[in-house]
């Protein structure tokens, strides 16, 4: 794998994460759900505005793709938001990373890859500090984001080898932010309408969609036409790593001695799988 693809998907990990931090503050008024349509909202409206995909000739195929891999996102993105509502974040990714770590072990037929599974899984473990007592709806909905976040990765790899990664990002995350708002707005109205009449609401959800979906799932584009699903599988373990690396920098959250192997047994995979046989990958 070269440093120009590992350097790409570095940077959209680091964006993920500052986005997250910006959504921390919509969490005290705003509905997780309706923060997860926010996000997908504001990541739609810039890619549009960016990409202008309607320049390019869609057929019914690439429409329904991007669609299917915009309401993917959103539901996973959802999930996630209303999986963290309930149980700590640590148990929830830990939970979460089942889904790409599970694709990975169904593509590899190495010997080397199935450690490299064993030891992400390890890592991911470490890092996220899992609790056993947990809220049986919260982890409900973890397991339902990494059932998601498979179908993200198996989703994304087939809209970027089509060539119409980002077009294709940009009208699914708005094609499922239009679907989904009945639902989802409504549910915060029901609640608490007044928080949209709070200018910040709005500002915050554009920033965590820039931050959170827009960069990063751009960037992710981007990779995944390099590498394959699997290696990327595995890339996206690096997450709960930049998370703690973020949070040290940033937050002076230091990592204890078993966050510190988590992240070694992490990157210990990615130098087992950075070269298979002999072939170059990225």
């Amino acid at each position: 794998m070269t440093p120009y693809v590992a350097g790409f998907f570095v940077v959209g990990a680091i964006s993920q994460y500052l986005g997250a931090a910006v959504g921390v503050f919509l969490f005290d008024t705003t509905d997780p759900a309706t923060v997860a349509w926010l996000r997908a909202a504001g990541a739609g409206a810039v890619l549009l505005a960016w990409r202008r995909p309607w320049r390019r000739t869609w057929t019914p195929r690439m429409m329904f793709a991007a669609a299917a891999f915009g309401l993917v996102t959103l539901a996973m993105n959802v999930a996630f938001y209303e999986a963290i509502a309930r149980i700590p974040l640590g148990t929830a990714v830990a939970i979460e990373f089942a889904g790409p770590v599970a694709v990975a072990a169904a593509g590899s037929r190495r010997a080397r890859d199935m450690l490299a599974v064993v030891l992400v899984a390890a890592g991911v473990y470490l890092v996220a500090g899992v609790s056993t007592d947990v809220d049986l709806v919260g982890a409900g909905f973890a397991a339902i984001a990494a059932a998601l976040w498979a179908g993200y990765i198996l989703l994304g790899k087939r809209v970027a080898d089509a060539g119409a990664g980002v077009d294709s990002l940009a009208v699914g995350m708005a094609l499922a932010a239009t679907v989904s708002a009945p639902v989802l707005l409504g549910i915060q109205v029901s609640a608490a309408p007044e928080v949209f009449a709070d200018p910040r609401t709005w500002v915050l959800g554009i920033g965590v969609g820039v931050l959170s979906s827009a960069i990063p799932y751009a960037l992710d584009q981007h990779v995944l036409t390099r590498i394959g699903r699997e290696r990327f599988a595995l890339l996206l373990a690096l997450l709960p790593a930049t998370a703690a690396v973020i949070g040290a920098v940033v937050l002076a959250q230091r990592p204890t001695v078993s966050e510190v192997a988590g992240i070694a047994c992490v990157m210990a995979a990615l130098a087992v799988t950075a070269r298979a046989a002999g072939e170059p990958i990225g």
